[in-house]
């Protein structure tokens, strides 16, 4: 990290991070879109109109405002202008429908919802309307406008609860996830300090910007001073254009994200898809190690992955100077301030290389959940969160993912983790991505189904092919699968393209 990124990381909040880059560089960018481009001063300047205009509708410091809209250069500038009036933000997926969206809404009881108006085909405002909203305002390409001079002092407070960020539901109703400005500024400056970035580098934004990767990301930006293409609609090969006229040299999002650069290398192999990039980073979903070495090999680029949750927007990141070894089959170190413990079933701690529960401590982690009771059940007695990840630390302070404790495979009393199977096929050439899940079994307690989606042209796949593979590669026998399916594309999140494991279990459990 620079001597400049280490002052700012010092900021209280967000607003006082805004204020202190607009100082150094006002007129460097810092987000393009198109043709748009919004310079570090300029975002400073519209951000405490917009906030001005807020403040004239009546949000007020500690208003909670949801909002729900996709990844735009005035969905940044609202999101900072609520920043700086010192408001609770409920940031909701533009993704989420009636079920999600109204879950939201009801549990933060938010005072103001923010929508796109009709985005994607689908009436944002009328949904709004449909649920009850309160204060519902359209703020798509037009935002409120007001007169700085009315504005309040900015808040001076970065450890108060001012933002709600909702877990994916998935079998049951998201959770509301409370944050600081100073958890979410933790966290990028996690991000910043890893991937060694400079104000010479042009960042890219392809996931919502309502997730906690949207601060994540804007603080490193903030930290760094260089600017960021923000996509509403991300899809390969139509965002190509855009990453080279912006000649971005840092890309990605997920392991999703990755897997679709690599397609796109695969079409044009010895050309660079984007001529420009050097990196590729991410995390929020497991990364195969042949996935690695894929991109290293054939895009000629660096890849990092980092490990992250919305409790805790970055735990690690692997570095670019960081060993081939380490960056393949780790997630990377945490940051000074970021503790980790691995503990047994009974919260013992446990040595170096041994796998267990991951709990987490510091500056990063959030504050708890909207429900209290919930919140009581994820802090251990140390005051570490309880993840429900497995996985070891290394001698070298490197974190091994493993798996989930609900993702651990139980079969005739043995334990199986689905991570291993998974690396393990994403090896095979007729395997483009694959998902390893337990389902019920009346002999056996649970077997093991591989779920495998097929790469364009591959060669249909039996089961006995499939095992014999994973035999030569050294899998033991307990843990081959039982079963095959290939289905022509995995369930995925609209987020970060995260495989959704329930829903295979559900539609492949009961057959």
């Amino acid at each position: 990290m620079t001597d400049t990124a280490h002052a700012l990381d010092s900021s209280g909040t967000l607003w006082e991070l805004i204020e202190r880059r607009a100082e150094l560089t006002p007129d460097h960018p810092v987000l393009l879109q198109g043709d748009r481009t919004l310079t570090f001063g300029a975002l400073r300047e519209r951000c405490e109109r917009v906030a001005a205009g807020l403040y004239g509708m009546g949000v007020r410091p500690g208003t909670v405002v949801a909002w729900q809209l996709p990844t735009r250069i005035e969905t940044a500038v609202l999101s900072f202008a609520l920043a700086r009036l010192g408001a609770v933000q409920s940031p909701v997926i533009p993704f989420y429908r009636d079920r999600e969206v109204g879950f939201a809404l009801r549990e933060s009881k938010a005072e103001f919802f923010g929508v796109p108006g009709v985005w994607r085909g689908f009436d944002h405002t009328a949904m709004a309307r449909r649920l009850g909203a309160r204060g519902v305002f359209e703020a798509y390409d037009e935002l409120p406008d007001g007169e700085p001079e009315l504005l309040p002092p900015p808040p001076t407070d970065g450890t108060s609860v001012r933002w709600i960020y909702w877990t994916s539901g998935t079998t049951s109703d998201p959770k509301g996830v409370l944050h600081t400005d100073r958890s979410l500024i933790a966290g990028g400056s996690c991000l910043a300090h890893a991937l060694h970035l400079s104000d010479a580098d042009v960042g890219s934004m392809a996931f919502p910007f309502a997730h906690i990767a949207g601060p994540d990301y804007t603080v490193m930006l903030l930290l760094y001073g260089f600017p960021a293409v923000m996509f509403e609609h991300f899809a390969l090969p139509d965002a190509l254009a855009e990453y080279r006229r912006h000649g971005v040299t840092v890309a990605g999002g997920s392991t999703a994200f990755y897997s679709m650069f690599l397609a796109e290398q695969r079409k044009r192999p010895g050309e660079k898809v984007v001529p420009t990039l050097r990196l590729l980073a991410g995390g929020g979903a497991p990364k195969p190690p042949e996935v690695y070495h894929a991109v290293v090999r054939e895009m000629g680029v660096q890849l990092t992955h980092g490990y992250g949750m919305t409790e805790v927007p970055m735990i690690t990141m692997g570095a670019p100077d960081d060993t081939a070894e380490h960056l393949a089959t780790t997630e990377g170190c945490p940051p000074p301030g970021m503790e980790i413990r691995i503990t047994d079933e009974s919260g013992a701690p446990l040595p170096y290389g041994v796998d267990g529960e991951v709990r987490l401590r510091g500056e990063a982690v959030c504050q708890g959940y909207l429900d209290p009771a919930q919140s009581k059940t994820v802090f251990d007695a140390d005051g570490f969160l309880i993840t429900g990840d497995v996985g070891h630390v290394r001698e070298t302070g490197h974190l091994v993912l493993t798996g989930r404790i609900k993702d651990i495979i139980i079969r005739k009393g043995e334990n199986i983790s689905a991570k291993e199977i998974e690396d393990l096929l994403h090896t095979h050439p007729a395997v483009g991505d694959a998902a390893v899940v337990g389902l019920p079994d009346p002999e056996r307690g649970e077997l093991v189904c591989a779920v495998v989606e097929q790469p364009p042209g591959a060669a249909g796949l039996t089961l006995p092919e499939l095992t014999s593979y994973l035999r030569s590669q050294g899998l033991s026998v307990h843990k081959l699968p039982e079963r095959l399916e290939v289905v022509e594309a995995l369930p995925r999140n609209e987020a970060l393209r995260k495989v959704l494991k329930y829903k295979l279990r559900e539609r492949f459990g009961g057959a």
